[in-house]
């Protein structure tokens, strides 16, 4: 009885006969609404004869939207298809906030869906609420019950599967573009926050990235992705982010325009509507998500009447920074107005001062973007007009420096000339110091007569050769040379065909040894030969034949032939030594055991050599005396 009441309370003229064939429809112009303020009627009262008479037409007929209220919205509209097996349709309800869906059908229980329920329960995993139905050849009713702490804006749209689809991937493409936008920007503005430590870019970075925020919730991406276990955040979410965009885009104003110094009476403005943005910040996070009370719409009425004032102000700000010569105070001013024109056709749409359609849905979007790309444009406009700037004051410096070096130029002249002679003086008096410093360091650390090393630098480099050797594990050799039969060269030929000699065996020392070693003449006839990096005793006994060889070849000065030789005593660390002392005295001793065996040839250290290693007579064992060799 009370469906056929029903259905002769409405006409069947406004049943929508869906064609196959069209892929989408809006549902706007075919629903009645009833209006239940007290939120207590249930399916079964609202279906009965004197409610059912009290459905009207939505106001506007092109949308749903009843701004803000606490009242239970119930939505009916009637169904049919040509063909007589039911088909699937998708109903979609485009927004995001709505906290409380229930769709009744002819038969079964109703869908239950909505902001405040888990996205897992969503009959289809789509970031706005989407409800499978079926449509038979028969008029079918279809009632809505829609309760929301937010703005009651209810898109309705009916839609082929396979067309919902192909449109879904659409728009998340164009979100995800959207989203990566938004994301290189705030990157990007951090990186040039973290390099030149500019709080303005600080403040533009939470103003991007809280901006995103409150896209992520009006979007739906955030309750499908990143917070849909969170009940209290997901319907908090869109006015904590968008609050805290008014807040640090307010304050990014007052720091790129220099709102205080310039503009005082607007700062003033300015500080109160950041205020109110501040309050609804702490509003929502103490009342909307650490209670357990359930989240109103004060922080949304907040929110969007804030947004007005904060955009005149914003735009008012710009106008006076532009006047005023403020840098990229003209780009600021066109993304400023396009943010925030974005917001006040959102907040006028979320009271249904505005229609709702594809441009106003998404006017937010659009005018984010538009903001982030000009924002940039002003922060760069911003360094360029600094740049100049400071370009423009050197070219004065420079010029005013000119003119003074001009003027100063005649009366300077002769100071500079006596300047350049001094100066003269000084930079030869310095290359005559440098160099008698460096004849100095030579003469301190190397012989006279040959050039090589004296014993002061022997002595240093030995001590960096055993410290090298301990470290690296290595040994190092040091081999003593005495030359033979040269006392008789300086008797019968004089002294300077003895210095000639020395310097000959100076060179053939060092063409017998390698780079890295050293050689010094540490007196009169004697030389040392310091070998780093010795692996095994062969190494100093391979280079002690060379030297041998090579000493004892005659030496051609002037027209005279000299033949000399030479006595070499070898030593090795650590094998024989533990320190340099230790080791020249053991070399030491190794050469007088290599005179005593008649010259030209080496002596390698044993403890044997220890005993008068002076004395002329020669008490060694065999064994000991077989390692005094000469070459072959």
């Amino acid at each position: 009885m009370t469906s056929l009441t029903c259905a002769r309370a409405w006409p069947s003229e406004s049943t929508l006969l869906l064609d196959p064939h069209q892929e989408r429809y809006d549902l706007a112009t075919h629903v009645e609404y009833l209006e239940d303020p007290s939120g207590r009627l249930t399916f079964e009262e609202v279906q009965d004869a004197t409610h059912a008479a009290a459905f009207r037409p939505v106001p506007g007929g092109s949308e749903i939207n009843f701004g803000y209220s606490h009242s239970t919205y119930w939505l009916r509209f009637r169904l049919a298809s040509p063909s007589s097996t039911p088909a699937q349709w998708w109903l979609e309800i485009a927004y995001f906030s709505l906290n409380h869906i229930r769709l009744y059908g002819p038969e079964g229980p109703p869908t239950i869906t909505g902001y405040a329920y888990p996205f897992e329960q969503r009959p289809i995993a789509h970031r706005f609420f989407v409800l499978p139905i079926e449509v038979g050849a028969e008029p079918i009713d279809f009632y809505l019950q829609v309760r929301s702490s937010g703005s009651l804006t209810i898109p309705l749209h009916l839609w082929q599967p396979r067309a919902f689809t192909a449109e879904t991937a659409s728009s998340y493409g164009a979100i995800s573009l959207y989203f990566g936008a938004l994301a290189a920007l705030l990157l990007y503005n951090l990186l040039l926050y973290l390099s030149l430590h500019e709080a303005s870019y600080l403040l533009y970075v939470c103003f991007v990235a809280s901006m995103a925020c409150g896209q992520l919730a009006l979007t739906g991406i955030g309750s499908q992705y990143l917070w849909s276990g969170w009940a209290h955040w997901n319907i908090a979410a869109s006015d904590f982010g968008f609050s805290a965009a008014g807040l640090f885009g307010l304050w990014f104003v007052r720091r790129f325009l220099d709102t205080r110094r310039i503009m005082p009476r607007l700062d003033r403005l300015l500080l109160i509507v950041l205020s109110l943005f501040a309050f609804n910040l702490l509003y929502i996070v103490f009342h909307d998500l650490f209670t357990n009370e359930a989240p109103t719409a004060l922080a949304a009425k907040v929110l969007s009447i804030n947004s007005l004032p904060a955009c005149l102000i914003g735009i008012a700000a710009g106008v006076i920074g532009l006047r005023r010569g403020r840098g990229g105070a003209r780009f600021f001013l066109m993304a400023w107005a396009a943010l925030l024109l974005g917001a006040a056709l959102a907040a006028m749409r979320n009271f249904g001062w505005v229609p709702t359609n594809a441009f106003t849905a998404h006017m937010l979007q659009i005018g984010s973007a538009l903001e982030m790309l000009l924002l940039s444009f002003a922060l760069a406009d911003r360094i360029h007009s600094e740049r100049r700037a400071r370009e423009e004051a050197q070219m004065e410096a420079l010029i005013a420096r000119q003119a003074m070096v001009d003027t100063l130029d005649q009366a300077a002249s002769t100071l500079e000339e006596r300047i350049a002679e001094r100066t003269q003086e000084l930079a030869q008096a310095n290359r005559r110091l440098s160099d008698s410093e460096c004849q100095l360091r030579q003469a301190a650390h190397s012989d006279p007569l040959t050039g090589l090393a004296n014993r002061l630098l022997l002595d240093d480099r030995t001590e960096h050769a055993l410290a090298a050797a301990q470290r690296d594990s290595q040994s190092v050799g040091l081999l003593l040379i005495d030359l033979d039969r040269f006392k008789p060269v300086n008797d019968l030929h004089g002294h300077a065909a003895g210095d000639a000699v020395l310097r000959e065996v100076a060179r053939r020392i060092q063409g017998a040894i390698r780079a890295c070693d050293t050689v010094a003449r540490i007196g009169g006839d004697e030389f040392v030969v310091l070998l780093e990096r010795l692996y095994d005793t062969a190494g100093a006994i391979q280079v002690a034949e060379k030297l041998v060889t090579a000493l004892s070849a005659p030496f051609q000065i002037g027209e005279q032939e000299l033949t000399v030789g030479a006595s070499i005593g070898i030593a090795l660390y650590p094998e024989d030594a533990q320190s340099a002392k230790m080791l020249r005295q053991h070399a030491d001793w190794s050469m007088y055991s290599a005179k005593r065996a008649g010259g030209g040839g080496y002596q390698l250290y044993s403890k044997a050599t220890e005993r008068h290693p002076s004395s002329p007579n020669d008490n060694r064992p065999r064994h000991e005396a077989q390692r005094s060799k000469k070459p072959a």
